[in-house]
């Protein structure tokens, strides 16, 4: 069984619920590349919670997060480096997208 590091919070756990339930049209459109191990055979789940953080998407073995950025991170914030540095703190490497790429070569 595997062993968590931390106790997720249950309002976390209903954000990520909520989250599922209504993904953007770029999430949606990555996320039917990433579903059904796709990719190299790696299982993705979709707003992972991880801490204190919601992960749009995460492969927990090789340990990675994939992010996709709209509008609401136009412009890089210390928010967005905080999340960035934990994640990686904690061994994941996150890969970013913004929604435009997702949209226009998903491949």
């Amino acid at each position: 069984m595997t062993e968590h590091k931390y106790r997720t919070k249950t309002a976390t756990l209903k954000r990520a619920r909520r989250l599922r339930r209504d993904m953007t049209e770029p999430e949606k459109r990555l996320w039917s590349r990433l579903c059904d191990n796709q990719v190299g055979g790696h299982h993705f789940r979709r707003q992972v919670p991880l801490g204190p953080y919601i992960a749009d998407f995460c492969c927990l073995r090789p340990k990675l997060v994939v992010e996709i950025d709209g509008v609401t991170h136009a412009e890089p914030s210390e928010a967005d480096a905080r999340r960035t540095r934990w994640l990686e703190a904690e061994g994941y490497q996150v890969l970013r997208f913004w929604n435009n790429e997702v949209m226009e070569n998903v491949d």
